[in-house]
């Protein structure tokens, strides 16, 4: 029996990361997958080295693949694969199950509402999504399991050149989607301006792409502390030359960038939203602030950089935890579920790996 994946998303978000670490994981135990993809995105080139991995991407109109999805199991990571997967039910008689990784409602529809009842299996990242979702479509039975932290490579003479460019005392970073609505820049960029109006030193450096750049850059005209680094491949490299780490975010369904700042072992500000609050632990392992509000941001900073014992255990702290948070953990919690479901991976390679069971569980 097949385990295939079905992500059609496009670019290379957190969703996409997240199911690039869990096909990895999988295939370090010997576990046969294959993937359908949409052509030409950047999931495909970055599986390409996958052993044992069967890429399948396709075209416009998804659902005349739906019939070729036979024998196994289907995993969807996005909303258009859940769709498809759906397809795939009626026309071949797949079992599949859907990763809800976002926290807004999902559409009313009764083809959307029949596509989660018909789902073998609805896993959700965070308790915040699994409440939506049981307001949404009260009894629905979900299964928690968080993502991961990527084990994001460091390039020491990188990350010191970096620093060394963005100049400053105290460097800030933030990495996301440039998307307002959901990431909260436009609050990151006044607080950075508040900030370095009153004190010298700060530098802000945002570090991805997206529609809203344009309109930050804008929002950040003039101010010399704020700096945008667009998408980079070496993540890492930037998370080690930073010294606080902002996730202004407006909503987010659990933020695995949080993940890999906790690994990179940076004190936190974040925004006490949806499921944030599950991963950062106010005063513990980071501090936390109303969303929207560029003034309690613009303090929560300045306390950490005033505080150096305080930023140094908050750090201390989240390193400690994300240790439960790995690929391979979640992927422990996936062959728990996939076994659950009736997938057979008998006579595949998949050793034990003896990882701690960590945060999932059922609603």
């Amino acid at each position: 029996m097949t385990l295939t994946h079905i992500n059609l998303a496009r670019g290379f978000r957190g969703g996409e990361r997240q199911t690039e670490l869990l096909v990895r994981a999988l295939a370090e135990r010997g576990i046969a997958q294959r993937i359908v993809l949409r052509e030409g995105q950047p999931l495909v080139s970055r599986l390409a080295d996958v052993p044992g991995l069967e890429r399948r991407p396709i075209r416009k109109p998804f659902i005349r693949h739906a019939r070729a999805l036979r024998g196994g199991l289907l995993h969807a990571h996005d909303g258009k694969g859940a769709h498809l997967a759906h397809a795939a039910h009626v026309l071949g008689g797949c079992e599949y199950l859907i990763t809800r990784r976002v926290d807004n409602r999902p559409s009313g529809s009764w083809l959307t509402r029949r596509m989660y009842r018909r789902a073998r299996a609805v896993v959700v990242l965070s308790h915040a999504i699994g409440r939506v979702m049981q307001d949404h479509l009260p009894g629905l039975a979900t299964v928690r399991i968080p993502s991961a932290a990527g084990e994001l490579q460091v390039d020491a003479a990188e990350a010191a050149a970096l620093r060394a460019g963005f100049g400053g005392d105290c460097i800030v970073g933030h990495v996301g989607a440039l998307d307002d609505s959901q990431k909260g820049q436009h609050d990151l960029i006044a607080a950075a301006r508040s900030l370095a109006a009153r004190e010298p030193g700060w530098r802000f450096v945002l570090v991805g792409g997206g529609r809203d750049e344009a309109a930050l850059r804008e929002a950040a005209a003039g101010c010399e502390a704020i700096r945008f680094a667009g998408q980079v491949d070496n993540v890492g490299d930037y998370l080690a030359a930073f010294d606080l780490f902002a996730f202004p975010s407006v909503h987010e369904g659990l933020g695995s960038t949080l993940l890999d700042a906790m690994r990179a072992s940076l004190p936190i500000v974040a925004s006490a939203v949806d499921g944030i609050p599950e991963l950062v632990a106010h005063e513990r392992t980071g501090l936390l602030v109303p969303p929207r509000d560029p003034s309690a941001l613009a303090a929560a900073l300045s306390r950490l950089r005033a505080d150096p014992s305080l930023a140094a255990r908050l750090a201390a702290a989240g390193r400690e935890q994300v240790l439960a948070y790995t690929p391979r953990a979640m992927a422990d919690r996936y062959v728990a579920l996939y076994r659950e479901l009736g997938l057979d991976l008998d006579g595949t390679n998949e050793a034990r790996s003896g990882a701690p069971a960590g945060p999932g569980d059922t609603q």
